[in-house]
């Protein structure tokens, strides 16, 4: 008895399925948080997962040096990303990306690679509060989203939209949370108010300010956002951002770049004393103005310690 005939397959592409490897490398220079990112600033680094990599991590690291010059030092998994149809392009493979977070300090970019250090609020201005909420709330972003909210097909879907709106981006008397970066930028995203809504598919007629990245970058850029904002609260990960001494305005300024808010000046100095984190150097900063600041170091205890040790920052409400 002959076979049955075999149904067509399709497009190779439709049925393979690849991973790619990609890096969310932080730092802080200056007060300032950025990221490692590489192609005119428009993509974090990243590669293929191939089989003569060792590891997902090994494999990581290889991408990142080789595209960026810079070894990594802290990394941690970040989220693995596997749903279909998110680099907007229906012909390409699908891909699953596993994502890493990467703390570092900012080293000049050597000659010969295409990579550069872009500050994190460039990709999303609405999320640095350190001088109290952006204009750009007010007076874009609210409205665009209230006309959004207003055009579900239903009084009961309306104010479920606005509702979201309002909790998300911390609207209608509600505290701003500066861990929901992924929230907000999916929200505009569904909301057809970020290019990248455009891109695969939608109108995206009214695009908000913030630069955009290739495939989900942007997203995944959040996501790593999100991560250290919450981590920082509870694990001392920011001493992988300084440098080996440091004055406790800088340490404040650093925490704040991060948290994209400010802290009690008082109280954070308190806790940071009360749970030992630091020590002095015996130095004082002769760059500071004005009165000359003492100089700290982490103290090697927490550093030996610092996957169990905690923080617990005091971050401003106000």
């Amino acid at each position: 008895m002959a076979a049955p005939p075999r149904k067509p397959l399709g497009s190779i592409a439709a049925h393979v399925i690849t991973a790619d490897l990609v890096a969310v490398l932080v730092a802080v220079t200056e007060g300032e948080p950025k990221i490692m990112t590489i192609a005119k600033a428009d993509a974090l680094p990243s590669g293929p997962f191939k089989f003569t990599h060792r590891s997902l991590q090994t494999g990581l690291r290889a991408w990142v040096e080789a595209q960026t010059g810079h070894p990594l030092g802290y990394v941690e998994q970040l989220y693995t990303f596997a749903d279909s149809g998110r680099t907007g392009d229906a012909k390409s493979p699908h891909t699953i990306s596993i994502s890493y977070l990467g703390l570092t300090r900012e080293d000049q970019v050597g000659a010969g690679f295409e990579a550069h250090w872009s500050g994190w609020y460039d990709y999303f201005p609405w999320e640095d509060h350190r001088a109290g909420a952006p204009a750009l709330i007010a007076k874009l972003l609210a409205p665009r989203l209230r006309a959004w909210a207003k055009s579900a097909p239903s009084a009961p879907l309306q104010r479920d939209r606005w509702q979201r709106v309002a909790i998300t981006f911390g609207l209608d008397d509600r505290e701003w949370n500066e861990e929901l970066v992924l929230q907000r930028y999916e929200l505009l995203y569904e909301a057809s108010l970020i290019p990248e809504a455009a891109r695969d598919g939608g109108s995206a007629a009214m695009v908000v300010p913030g630069r955009a990245m290739t495939g989900d970058h942007r997203r995944i850029l959040a996501t790593g956002i999100a991560r250290l904002r919450a981590k920082i609260k509870y694990r001392p990960v920011v001493f992988e951002l300084m440098p080996a001494e440091f004055t406790l305005l800088q340490l404040q300024r650093s925490v704040e770049a991060l948290a994209g808010r400010l802290v009690h000046k008082q109280n954070f100095r308190r806790l940071i004393e009360q749970q030992q984190l630091v020590e002095e150097t015996g130095a004082m900063a002769a760059d500071t103005v004005g009165r000359p600041a003492k100089l700290f170091r982490f103290r090697h205890a927490v550093l030996a310690e610092r996957a169990v040790a905690g923080t617990k920052l005091p971050l401003s409400r106000t």
